[in-house]
């Protein structure tokens, strides 16, 4: 097939026109060809168009691939098509010395799962919170009455901490084998929306995630795997450098030589036994801030102009950052159009906050993270020492917002001010269960409320309306990615621990939905080539 790029279209184009764009380019006829649409978005650089990727396979009796390509040897926009098929790199022997684990059930998890299940290795998953369903209505138990169960929330429970998201399934990693169209597809076959194939940006949302999740564990006990809830590991069985098995907290011993830790960014208790067994990790990169909330209709005016509240284009987002005068970075983190703030802690006596959106991202306001770097220098004294700084500003918004998982919230008027917000304006936050009018210039380090407070003018100036005196901001975003990295080599083993695969966003490889699934199956691969091998 042949690829085209950069077709551009007005928003309202009638459906023949892309066809007839197709075939005015190649200069063939109307019936000569067949095409799919590869991507599409919009670019409001020029007007407002669709601009279009398409792969094009022409009819028998048609010039081949390869002669039509010559003849177009000098248009950048034209070449042949990638092969974007997944294919297995092995198959499981007839015996197996073991099945793998998978510790972990979000994104990185499932993926894994289901590709080794693909394969035939027949994997055990261990996952310490609860199925979808249970933990979706324990969740709800925080946000509607500030019950907390430690073990199934936000972050604990199958689905992993994108169930509670926006669903976002874009990612700007490096992936020249097109494992991302491996999970896109594997998505849709579990009922996602086939407009997550080609779209830019595409996202699912939490209501539609919960159905996939459980249609894709259906799949993976079908092929063989099997899936045990509210088990939580505790040890790692590690003999002369080589994994042989886990400990679960119920005493029970599960053996086995390969092993992948698909672990979330909150599994702390874990990352904490690791470091014990000598497991080789390393502290790393990560940021911290607030969430800030506009009305989504300020953020649709300020990005679409008179194409807001066009259904073809949606909600609309943003992406933002400011380089701050202390040498900090202020960026916003995981916009969430027509969404709300939801109360992310795992902890008992904290509060986190993070974004998300159902797949109509039709509620009242716009959220998104707005943070600031912080390096391991700022928390000096080993691996697990970014997990003590998130600790320190997720009790203080704890203590902010009255000691119940309220949380606190600042006007940004106030905020800018420096001075105490007292009443609310005209955007009404939307953080359950609830939250607690105050300061926040001591909801985190000094250097992080001075970067934010330069950065919130600045961004107004490419979002209109940005500095919205009567804007929310909610305390505290904590948990951005990983505070630390499970260091691994080139065969994605750990470095010191044979047979011990560190993956996802926990493992410090990862950066949500997609990109996790993505490092699921590269995992996967290693693990079932290096079973084969043996086998052999």
């Amino acid at each position: 097939m042949l690829r085209i790029t950069e077709l551009r279209l007005p928003l309202d184009h009638p459906p023949a026109a892309l066809a007839a764009t197709i075939a005015a380019r190649l200069q063939i006829g109307p019936t000569a060809f067949t095409f799919t649409v590869f991507k599409r978005s919009h670019d409001a650089r020029k007007g407002l168009d669709f601009v279009y990727t398409v792969d094009v396979e022409l009819a028998a009796g048609a010039s081949t691939e390869a002669a039509r390509l010559h003849q177009f040897a000098a248009d950048p926009h034209i070449s042949l098509s990638p092969d974007t098929r997944y294919h297995f790199v092995a198959q499981a022997p007839a015996t197996l010395p073991h099945r793998p684990l998978v510790v972990g059930f979000g994104p990185c998890g499932i993926f894994a799962a289901l590709v080794l299940a693909q394969m035939g290795f027949r994997p055990l998953v261990l996952e310490r919170g609860a199925t979808v369903r249970e933990r979706a209505q324990d969740t709800w138990k925080l946000w509607r009455n500030h019950v907390l169960d430690p073990e199934s929330n936000v972050q604990f429970g199958e689905g992993g901490a994108g169930t509670f998201s926006d669903g976002k399934l874009y990612s700007q990693i490096k992936d020249p084998k097109h494992h991302g169209r491996k999970v896109l597809t594997e998505f849709v076959k579990a009922g996602a929306p086939e407009e997550i194939l080609y779209l830019a940006k595409p996202h699912i949302g939490t209501f539609r995630l919960v159905s996939m999740v459980e249609k894709m564990r259906a799949e993976i006990i079908k092929l063989g795997g099997e899936i045990r809830f509210q088990a939580r590991v505790v040890d790692l069985l590690i003999e002369d450098g080589q994994v042989r098995g886990l400990t679960l907290a119920d005493g029970s011993e599960l053996r086995s030589d390969h092993v992948i830790l698909a672990l979330g960014h909150s599994a702390r208790d874990t990352f904490e036994t690791l470091h014990a067994r000598g497991v080789f990790m390393e502290a790393k990169p990560f940021a911290i801030g607030f969430r800030i909330e506009h009305p989504q209709s300020l953020i649709d005016r300020a990005r679409l102009g008179k194409h807001a509240d066009n259904p073809l284009l949606g909600a609309a987002d943003y992406k933002l950052v400011h380089h701050a005068q202390n040498g900090r970075a202020v960026y916003s983190f995981c916009m969430c159009p027509g969404g709300t703030v939801v109360a992310a802690t795992s902890e008992p006596g904290r509060v986190v906050t993070n974004g998300m959106s159902q797949y109509s991202r039709a509620e009242r306001n716009a959220n998104a993270g707005l943070v600031v770097s912080i390096s391991p220098t700022d928390y000096p004294g080993g691996p697990l020492a970014g997990i003590a700084l998130q600790r320190t500003f997720e009790s203080r918004a704890f203590e902010l917002g009255g000691g119940n998982y309220n949380a606190p919230v600042q006007r940004v008027g106030d905020f800018l001010a420096g001075r105490a917000s007292t009443a609310l304006g005209e955007v009404e936050p939307s953080y359950k269960p609830g939250v607690e009018l105050t300061d926040l210039s001591t909801a985190l380090p000094p250097y992080a409320i001075e970067a934010i407070r330069e950065a919130i003018p600045l961004f107004e100036r490419q979002i209109r309306g940005f500095a919205l005196p009567d804007a929310i901001l909610t305390g505290v975003e904590t948990r951005t990615s990983s505070p630390l990295r499970i260091t691994r080599g080139q065969n994605l083993q750990s470095v010191n621990v044979r047979g011990l695969y560190p993956a996802g966003e926990g493992a410090g490889y990862a950066g949500g939905i997609l990109s996790a699934g993505v490092d699921g199956i590269r995992v996967a691969e290693a693990v079932a080539l290096d079973m084969l091998g043996q086998a052999r």
